[in-house]
């Protein structure tokens, strides 16, 4: 496959309205990935966002340890080497924090979901990411509401599905190699992510690659104001395939002293939504894939990349 990553203008959704969508779906659907620029998440608190994220992996090792998420990592602190790529047994060489959905106490989801985890030493961290962690999903509902239009679906279709959806965003370091045996192991092995679409902040550093329908790394070139979109298993499961999620990756750097940032935003459906295949996405052949619910296909992953137990 020739070509390049689509970018895309998030202006243009008022301003050029169906060209947008189109250019969406078709950059979803050739690479899985597309680019956004002049979103709605300005420079500066992307900076600040970035400021304090160094504070946190700044901390010792025993006070992140205070903090640790437990078995499924899901809120908090996961320890340096402690996640791999579904199908590799050597770990991801990353350590990083989730912050999740708050939910109200009279919903269904309070005592599915675990309660956030705030680190007391930054004393600004949950009153910025609580607001961050908002403005990541309302552009993301923004995103799928125009994907679901360029697909024919209903208006409220994903929306509905991610309104008190268990997505994550993570806040990722990736410490320098030097004096580690990396001979085997990788910032992020290949992998695809779980959920229906993710949004990638501009990193601090480069090294973001996706695997094309030729089979040739491509590296994922993006500026530290532009936000990456991909398309997750979820997504995958949910157009059988029509949408594909691709298969990326974060390659080691040629200078060992760096270290690297980034903060993903996994959008995922409540745990209830069906990731049933849409009735157009079926084709001749019928769904490649069996109903599940969102819920009981996240516990399946966590458990293939090491982050759960098996029950």
């Amino acid at each position: 496959m020739s070509g390049e990553i689509k970018r895309l203008k998030l202006s243009d959704l008022q301003n050029d309205h169906d060209t947008f969508i189109n250019e969406l779906y078709t950059g979803l659907k050739e690479y899985g990935f597309v680019i956004l620029q002049e979103h709605s998440i300005n420079k500066a608190k992307l900076d600040r966002a970035y400021d304090l994220v160094k504070q946190l992996f700044e901390l010792p090792d025993e006070v992140k340890m205070q903090y640790d998420s437990g078995p499924g990592g899901a809120r908090g602190y996961t320890a340096f080497g402690r996640e791999n790529a579904k199908g590799n047994p050597h770990a991801d060489l990353k350590e990083f924090w989730h912050i999740g959905q708050n939910v109200p106490t009279d919903s269904q989801y309070f005592s599915i979901y675990p309660a956030n985890v705030w680190p007391r030493e930054i004393p600004e961290f949950k009153e910025f990411f609580q607001q961050f962690y908002q403005d990541l999903e309302t552009l993301g509902k923004t995103m799928l509401e125009a994907l679901g239009e360029a697909m024919g679906l209903e208006k409220e279709f994903f929306r509905d599905m991610v309104t008190d959806g268990n997505s994550i965003c993570r806040l990722l370091h990736y410490p320098s190699l030097k004096g580690l045996d990396a001979s085997k192991s990788m910032r992020a092995a290949a992998h695809a992510d779980i959920n229906l679409l993710t949004l990638l902040v501009g990193a601090t550093d480069s090294g973001l690659e996706l695997l094309d329908r030729d089979g040739k790394w491509m590296p994922v070139v993006s500026d530290e104001d532009e936000i990456v979109l991909d398309t997750g298993d979820m997504m995958s499961r949910l157009t059988n395939d029509v949408l594909p999620s691709t298969i990326h990756r974060v390659v080691n750097p040629p200078n060992q002293d760096s270290s690297r940032f980034s903060m993903p935003f996994f959008l995922h459906p409540h745990s209830n939504a069906s990731l049933a295949c849409l009735p157009q996405c079926a084709g001749p052949g019928g769904s490649k894939y069996p109903p599940i619910t969102a819920g009981e296909f996240l516990e399946q992953r966590l458990v293939e990349i090491g982050l759960r137990k098996e029950q």
